[in-house]
């Protein structure tokens, strides 16, 4: 049952045997192995993946309450909901999670020593079922889905350069001036030639030529903080260089929203005891560091 599940919840064999760390041969072979004792086709192989059929759909809508029941049974024998214990999977993105996450995640691991938690730092956005993620920290608007949220704050996205290249090529007063401004661009954080104003209640795309693209943010700041030019950066990112005077930020009246900080988890009729300990732990303490962390 968890392996059609499996094969099912991520729309191939191979993802399947990814997720559950088997080899494809077996993962393949299960399946045809409960088609057979069912005298029953489940899984129908398509050009667009699997497809089940009316048996497969039935089958697998009482395979999930019968594992769903099964994992209840074995989490309250393991004594996960007497006391937080096992392993979790946490993400965040990589500047966020060493400057934030990092240190409170120490700090839970202190307060509950049978819990261990794997942290995985990357920029890229990554999946629950595919990637196998308790919890992720999450940074901008959420789509809809089946996932819970709870709201951290906000982070602003900041302009900024140093007060030596403004004092020499002067401040940008409208989001056309970057067209004659040294602009360093992040790719990861926003297009490498287009960055995102806000004015009247109406959003702004600005196009421009970038002297110096870079790939991680760190490289961006520090090449700002020489003196390079412009560079855009989430105001947790630079708050220590801001509120230092090594970098001043430009084009305040532009700014676009600030984007929304979430702790995103999936959930179940029972959330495990590990996971509420870790989201009620983090997530109060991370409010606090958004909140000392604002500009």
């Amino acid at each position: 049952m968890s392996v059609l599940l499996a094969a099912v919840e991520s729309g191939s064999l191979s993802k399947a045997s990814r997720h559950l760390r088997l080899p494809l041969a077996t993962v393949s072979r299960k399946v045809a192995e409960l088609e057979a004792h069912l005298n029953a086709t489940l899984l129908i192989r398509s050009a667009n993946g699997l497809e089940l059929t009316p048996a497969g759909r039935s089958y697998v809508t009482s395979a999930k309450a019968i594992l769903e029941q099964l994992n209840e049974a074995e989490r309250t024998a393991a004594g996960e909901y007497r006391e937080p214990r096992g392993d979790l999977t946490v993400t965040a993105p990589i500047m966020f999670g060493r400057m934030h996450v990092l240190p409170i995640v120490a700090g839970f691991l202190s307060a509950f020593p049978d819990v261990a938690v794997e942290l995985v730092l990357t920029d890229r956005l990554t999946r629950f079922v595919d990637d196998q993620v308790d919890v992720a920290l999450r940074i901008g608007a959420l789509p809809d889905s089946g996932l819970i949220a709870t709201r951290l704050g906000t982070v602003r996205r900041l302009i900024c350069a140093s007060p030596d290249y403004l004092a020499t090529h002067g401040a940008p007063t409208t989001p056309d001036d970057l067209a004659r401004h040294s602009v360093i661009s992040f790719r990861t954080v926003s297009s490498a030639t287009i960055w995102t104003f806000e004015a009247a209640g109406a959003e702004i795309a600005v196009s421009f030529r970038s002297r110096l693209s870079v790939n991680t943010i760190d490289a961006a700041i520090d090449a700002g903080l020489s003196g390079f030019g412009l560079i855009r950066a989430n105001s947790y990112q630079v708050v220590d260089h801001v509120r230092g005077d090594r970098l001043a930020v430009v084009l305040k009246a532009f700014e676009p929203s600030p984007l929304p900080v979430h702790l995103v988890y999936d959930t179940h009729s029972r959330l495990p005891l590990k996971l509420r300990a870790f989201i009620d732990f983090v997530a109060p303490r991370l409010r606090e560091r958004l909140t000392q962390a604002a500009l």
